[in-house]
């Protein structure tokens, strides 16, 4: 995509996420799979660094707003940067559409192109503090990992039932189970990173604030929470 060169300040870590879809689908036959999954990773670290340390509240809302609209004629109302990643965005999600409808089942590019996920981000972006069950119940979704799950599914299935597609569009346990684990062990292994680049929210800072207790502790907690999911 090109995105890390063209908006200087976000993260290139394309190389890792490429090597993050590996070890969610390994097999050589999906290929085409971890090619795509690559695309939406790098996808959801560009946003997450648009809304977390570059973003203004207002150029935040109407990114959101065109995402949900999804209608190349929001991006009037973008900052350049933010014209070039929709733009990016939205022929990604449309041409990872056209392949699917190729199949013998059709009528799932609204599951590709929810915007739930930029809502979580613009929640997080007007949070200036907020209890450890309020950041995870916004968390389990920022952390995008629906959003994988959602993709590698229809990349990897050739027969899509309606029940599993309302399971998609709904999110069941199955997904915000693992959705959960994914965030609160993504907090405890960047927590220290993310928050000096900018970020102020996160499981451990919700959680030390909220509580009062130390950072071992916190993590001791974090840590049998995502034992018990």
């Amino acid at each position: 995509m090109g995105l890390a060169s063209k908006v200087n300040f976000v993260r290139d870590r394309l190389t890792e996420c490429f090597f993050w879809t590996v070890r969610v689908v390994s097999q050589p036959q999906f290929r085409h799979c971890r090619k795509v999954l690559t695309k939406v990773a790098s996808f959801v670290t560009t946003i997450n660094d648009i809304s977390d340390v570059h973003g203004t509240l207002d150029e935040l809302e109407s990114f959101t707003d065109a995402v949900q609209r999804w209608d190349l004629g929001a991006v009037e109302n973008l900052p350049g940067y933010m014209e070039l990643c929709f733009l990016a965005l939205y022929n990604s999600i449309n041409e990872m559409a056209y392949e699917t409808l190729k199949r013998p089942w059709t009528k799932h590019l609204s599951l590709l192109e929810k915007s739930d996920t930029m809502y979580t981000f613009l929640k997080e972006a007007n949070w200036a503090n907020s209890t450890f069950q309020e950041y995870l119940e916004n968390a389990w979704l920022s952390v995008s990992g629906h959003l994988c799950l959602v993709h590698t599914y229809f990349l990897q299935r050739t027969n899509i039932t309606i029940a599993a597609l309302h399971s998609l569009e709904h999110y069941d346990d199955v997904i915000r189970w693992p959705s959960i684990i994914f965030r609160l062990c993504n907090d405890l292994g960047t927590a220290k990173d993310e928050l000096e680049r900018g970020d102020s929210v996160n499981a451990t800072t919700c959680y030390m604030n909220e509580i009062g207790c130390s950072e071992a502790m916190t993590c001791q907690h974090i840590n049998d929470l995502t034992e018990d999911y």
